[in-house]
């Protein structure tokens, strides 16, 4: 009686390279990481927000690294009685134009980062 033949395994394939990531390809994947972070860190410093409360009477342009390019008040809130109103506007305004810089950097960041959050980046 003849004997079944063997069936060959099939072997595992393996990327160039033998399969095993260097420390080379790991520090250019890293370099091309920090490259690509400077860049959007470079379109963030351009980015402008415009961020408005009180039914448009106080209006902040932040950048999307936190930096306050501007405030603008409406000439009608320029009373003496209504400066504990400003005060509150103004801060209001600003928090809200911080936050929406950070979720803008957040967002940019994440997409090179893939979710993983890196202290000191953002």
């Amino acid at each position: 009686m003849a004997r079944p033949k063997k069936r060959k395994r099939a072997q595992p394939t393996r990327p160039a390279g033998g399969g095993k990531s260097s420390p080379g390809d790991l520090m250019a994947q890293v370099q091309r990481m920090q490259e690509e972070m400077e860049r959007v860190q470079a379109e963030l410093a351009e980015t402008l927000l415009e961020v408005s409360v009180g039914g448009g009477a106080v209006r902040i342009t932040i950048t999307g690294q936190q930096e306050v390019r501007s405030v603008e008040i409406d000439p009608d809130l320029l009373t003496p009685d209504d400066v504990d109103m400003l005060q509150d506007l103004l801060l209001a305004a600003m928090n809200q134009a911080i936050e929406k810089s950070q979720a803008l950097a957040s967002e940019r960041m994440g997409a090179i980062t893939g979710g993983l959050s890196l202290p000191g980046l953002m």
